[in-house]
């Protein structure tokens, strides 16, 4: 199955995410079905777009936009789905709703953003990027960051042009000792 503009998706596991397993019970973390936290932004590719080219190909895991798997309750409070969907486990995306996708074991950044682990508020060190090198510190601006799990662990997104300060390289070895990043 084809779409003209739009890639096909499935969930990677669940539309939500608010379910934790403790030993051998779950907890539920959440049942309000607008909280975007909660919401599932790992998807899998099952069908590609027509009318133009990508890198992303069938079978890649994305990250993507947390309103696609998003269910909310109309005016009249009728559970609606998201304009993504299409039928039950699959959802339209536009290349601007997709950050970064996965091939074999390796992640990628799309063009124009950036995947940074936070070091404190406006400064991260770069993970996945399309411009900076891994472990680039960076500096952007504080209403520019996404929070995003990939692989258990805490990314922001951040798009290329909030990006205000490049630390460089030189910085690496100080991420790990972040009394550096203090103000005398």
């Amino acid at each position: 199955m084809k779409g003209t503009f739009y890639f096909l998706v499935k969930p990677k596991e669940e539309r939500y995410n608010n379910v934790k397993k403790i030993g051998d019970k779950e907890l539920i973390l959440n049942t309000e079905i607008f909280n975007h936290q909660y919401v599932s932004r790992e998807a899998v590719v099952v069908g590609l777009p027509s009318e133009f080219n990508s890198v992303i190909e069938l079978g890649d895991e994305v990250i993507i936009h947390h309103n696609v798997f998003r269910r909310w309750h109309d005016a009249r409070g009728k559970e609606r789905n998201s304009a993504s969907y299409v039928k039950e486990g699959m959802y339209k995306v536009t290349i601007d709703q997709i950050y970064a996708y996965k091939r074999m074991v390796n992640w990628n950044a799309l063009p124009g953003y950036t995947f940074v682990k936070p070091i404190r508020e406006s400064l991260g060190v770069v993970e996945y990027s399309d411009v900076y090198d891994k472990g680039d510190v960076i500096g952007y601006n504080p209403i520019a960051e996404y929070e995003f799990l990939i692989n258990e662990e805490k990314f922001y997104r951040v798009k290329n042009n909030f990006i205000t300060i490049k630390y460089g390289p030189e910085a690496k070895e100080k991420e790990y000792n972040r009394s550096w990043l203090q103000s005398s």
